[in-house]
C-alpha cells in the first residue's frame, strides 16, 4: 500500500484501546485463527484485545482455496487426528454457518488403475518419497473409503461414488478422452471466507466492552516489563498496552512478530499458494457444478472450482521468504493454464480470461520434508515469555479447523489466567446463521417477510450475501433513500454505507476485497472506484483529497497484488481484467 501523507481522523476502535491501555489478553494477528480465539475468549468473559497491522483477514487467511475440507490427502501422511478433527469441523460448519458453508461435490479424474500402490503406503508410514507417483484408482478408492468412515461424524455429506470411463464422460463431457474413472466425494465450499471471518469477529465484539478489536494497529515492540508498543498504521501514533498474556497469531509472520517483541523464533516454514480467477463460461459449464480436484503431471494436487459465476484455479505450493512480496507470478499463471489443459484439453484458457489473481502463504511449521505437500498441516502452540508475560505463538492452523483451534488456544489462555471455561463454541451458530432458513418453506417465509419493502428478488440477494445479518441492511434501506450503484447495480448505496459504518472499513480496498466480492468477480472499474470513494467519503467523513487518494491507492494495490489493470472510466465501463504479460 502506498505511503499516506494526509492526516487521518481518529478511529473509535483505536480510541477504545488508548482509553484503557490494559487487558488480560492481547492477540496479535486478525486472521481467522486470531479472530476465532478472540471470539472464544470474549464469550468466556475475558478482557481481550485483538489487533492487526492490516485489515481483518487480509493476510494468509485471504489466500485460501475457499474450501472447508477434511483433508483427504492428509491420510497419506498418516495425520489421522487432523483428518478426524477436520471432518468433524467441516460437518459442524455446514450446520453452524450454512449461509457461507455448503456441501461441495468434488470429482477426481483418474487416468490409471494401479499406480502408487507402493509409494502411497510408504508415505503413510513416514518414508520420504521423491518424484512423480501418480495415484491410481485403487489407492484413491482406499483413501475415499477411509475418508467416508471419518465423515460419518455428523452425517452431513453423501458417501463417495466411482464411475467408469463412459459414465465419467457423460458427467463431464469435456474431460480428457483417456479418463478411466472418476471418483466423486463431498467436502464443503466457503463462498465468502472474508465475510465468514467478519461474522466470527462481530460475534466476539458484540459480547461487550471487554472485547475490543481494531484493524490497522501494529504490535511494534515489547519492553522488559511486558508492555506492548502499539502503532496506529494509519496515523503513525504510538501507545502501549499492558496485557497479562500475549497470543501471537500472525500466521506466516509469527517469527517476524516474535522478533519485534524481542523474542526471536524459528517456528515457521510456510509455503506460498497462488490462484487465478477466470471469467470463462465454457470452463464453468465443463465443471458441471462441481470442483475438479486432481493430481497434475508434476504430482501436485490442484483444483478447478466454479465459484460466483467464475472459475477458481489453484494452487501452487512454493517455499517462500516472508521478507519478499507475496504475489502470483507469471510462471504460476502459466502453470494454471497448463492445469486446465491437462484435464480439459479442448477448452482454451489464456490471460485474457483472468479477472483476479491472489496469493497467500500457508502458516506451516518449519520441517524437513521430501516435498512441500508432505509438511504437516496440523497446528501447535509454543510458549515463551517476555518481562514475565507469557507469549503463546500459534504455529500452523487452517480455515477448516478455526473453531476448534480457537477453543483449544483459548483454553490454554484461560489456564494461564487461572480461569475456567464457561462457554463452548461447539454447536454455536455464527453470525448470519442465527435464524437462517434451511428449508424451502422457511426460506419462502423469510423472503415474504423481508421482501415486503425491498422486493423478494433483492431480499434473496441480500440473504445469499449476508445470511440473516441482511435484516439490518433491509431495515436501513427501508428507513433511508437508496439506489443501486451505477457501476455495480447488484449493490446499493445504503448497503455500502451500512458496511462502512458497522464493519470497521478504513480504506476503499477493504470494501473491494473483504466486505464485498467485487474485486474477486472482476467487477472493479474506474467508474466503480469513483462511485465507492464518494459513498464511503460521505459515510466516513473523508475529505476530497482523501477520496482521491483512496482511489489511487486502490488502483495501485489491485494492479500490484491482484494483476488488475483498470482502463479509464471514460473509455470503457467493462469489468477489470488481469494484466497480460
Amino acid at each position: 500500500m502506498p505511503t499516506r501523507t494526509p492526516p487521518r481522523p481518529s478511529r473509535a476502535t483505536v480510541e477504545a484501546l488508548r482509553a484503557r491501555p490494559e487487558c488480560e489478553v492481547l492477540i496479535i494477528g486478525a486472521g481467522i485463527n486470531g479472530i476465532a480465539t478472540f471470539r472464544d475468549l470474549a464469550l468466556n468473559g475475558v478482557d481481550v484485545v485483538l489487533v492487526d497491522r492490516d485489515d481483518y483477514v487480509a493476510g494468509a487467511s485471504s489466500g485460501s482455496s475457499h474450501m472447508i475440507h477434511g483433508g483427504i490427502r492428509y491420510l497419506e501422511n498418516g495425520e489421522f487426528r487432523l483428518v478426524k478433527e477436520s471432518v468433524h469441523e467441516r460437518n459442524a460448519l455446514l450446520r453452524l454457518a450454512p449461509h457461507y458453508v455448503r456441501p461441495l461435490p468434488t470429482t477426481i479424474p483418474i487416468f490409471s488403475t494401479f499406480s502408487s500402490l507402493l509409494s502411497a503406503p510408504l508415505r503413510f508410514i513416514g518414508v520420504k518419497t521423491r518424484g512423480k507417483k501418480e495415484r491410481g484408482a485403487l489407492i484413491i478408492k482406499v483413501g475415499l473409503t477411509i475418508y467416508d468412515i471419518f465423515s460419518r461424524d455428523g452425517g452431513r455429506v453423501p458417501r463417495h461414488q466411482f464411475r467408469g470411463a463412459k459414465a465419467s464422460r457423460a458427467l463431464l463431457p469435456a474431460l480428457r478422452r483417456d479418463v478411466k474413472w472418476t471418483a466423486t466425494y463431498y467436502d464443503a465450499s466457503m463462498h465468502d471466507p472474508e465475510r465468514l471471518a467478519l461474522d466470527v469477529l462481530m460475534d466476539g465484539v458484540a459480547v461487550g466492552e471487554h472485547a475490543r478489536a481494531s484493524n490497522y494497529v501494529e504490535a511494534a515492540g515489547m519492553d522488559a516489563e511486558g508492555a506492548v508498543l502499539l502503532r496506529d498504521a494509519i496515523t503513525g501514533e504510538e501507545f502501549t498496552m499492558r496485557p497479562r498474556v500475549v497470543v501471537n497469531a500472525s500466521g506466516p509472520w509469527t517469527d517476524l512478530t516474535n522478533a519485534a517483541l524481542g523474542e526471536p523464533s524459528q517456528f515457521m516454514g510456510g509455503t506460498k499458494g497462488s490462484h487465478i480467477v477466470v471469467d470463462h463460461p465454457e470452463l464453468l459449464a465443463a465443471c458441471n457444478g462441481r470442483e475438479i480436484f486432481f493430481e497434475f503431471s508434476d504430482g501436485r494436487i490442484v483444483l478447478i472450482y466454479p465459484l460466483k459465476g467464475r472459475v477458481l484455479i489453484g494452487t501452487t505450493d512454493i517455499a517462500h521468504d516472508m521478507a519478499e512480496p507475496i504475489r502470483c507470478t507469471e510462471p504460476e499463471v502459466d502453470y494454471f493454464i497448463d492445469v486446465v489443459k491437462y484435464v480439459f484439453p479442448s477448452i482454451p484458457v489464456d490471460r485474457s480470461h483472468i479477472v483476479f489473481r491472489f496469493s497467500g502463504v500457508r502458516p506451516l511449521p518449519r520441517q524437513d520434508a521430501a516435498s512441500n505437500a508432505q509438511i504437516s498441516r496440523d497446528y501447535r502452540v509454543e510458549e515463551g515469555e517476555r518481562g514475565g508475560v507469557p507469549v503463546l505463538s500459534l504455529v500452523g492452523g487452517k480455515w477448516t479447523t478455526f473453531r476448534a483451534l480457537g477453543e483449544q488456544l483459548g483454553g490454554r489462555v484461560l489456564a494461564l489466567l487461572g480461569r475456567t471455561r464457561a462457554v463452548s463454541t461447539d454447536g454455536r451458530l455464527i453470525g448470519g446463521a442465527v435464524g437462517y432458513p434451511t428449508t424451502d418453506a422457511d426460506r419462502a417465509q423469510w423472503l415474504a417477510t423481508h421482501g415486503a419493502t425491498v422486493g423478494a428478488e433483492r431480499a434473496a440477494e441480500l440473504l445469499e450475501r449476508y445470511g440473516t445479518s441482511a435484516e439490518a441492511i433491509i431495515r436501513r434501506i427501508e428507513s433511508a433513500p437508496d439506489a443501486p450503484l451505477a457501476a455495480a447495480p447488484d449493490y446499493s448505496r445504503a448497503e455500502i454505507v451500512h458496511l462502512a459504518e458497522t464493519e470497521q472499513v478504513v480504506r476503499l480496498i477493504d470494501l473491494l476485497l473483504r466486505r464485498t466480492s467485487l474485486a474477486f468477480r472482476g467487477l472493479v472499474t474506474e467508474a466503480l472506484l469513483a462511485e465507492l470513494a464518494e459513498v464511503l467519503g460521505e459515510a466516513l467523513g473523508w475529505s476530497a483529497s482523501r477520496r482521491t487518494q483512496e482511489r489511487d491507492d486502490a488502483r495501485l494495490y489491485l494492479a500490484d497484488r491482484h494483476g488488475i489493470s483498470l482502463a479509464p472510466a471514460e473509455t470503457t465501463g467493462a469489468p477489470a481484467r488481469s494484466r497480460k504479460g
